[in-house]
């Protein structure tokens, strides 16, 4: 069978996280201290930026990574997206109830 997907796949088994990011979904590892590790070493190796092939950006998609095991890094993902999306809506002329 060409072209499943994972709800077709094993009832039982969990959900696949994603990083949604500029539009692109992104898949993460099934396993947390993975997850961790990723997230950890994006971080810890975007502070040196500065240096040739590691970047600054390697920073915010560290915490991106940790915010789905961590919940204060979580809690400020989502209010950095609330804050972001409520200056798109004023730039816009929209007014900022969603209407």
């Amino acid at each position: 069978m060409t072209g499943t997907t994972e709800k077709d796949g094993d009832r039982n088994s969990l959900p696949r996280r994603r990083i949604r990011l500029f539009g692109r979904t992104m898949p993460l590892p099934h396993s947390r201290p993975v997850r961790m590790t990723i997230g950890t070493l994006l971080v810890v190796f975007g502070m040196f930026g500065f240096l040739p092939v590691l970047g600054f950006w390697m920073v915010p998609l560290g915490l991106l990574v940790l915010s789905h095991d961590l919940a204060w890094v979580r809690r400020r993902r989502r209010r950095l997206e609330v804050w972001w999306e409520k200056r798109r809506r004023r730039r816009n002329g929209a007014n900022g109830n969603g209407r």
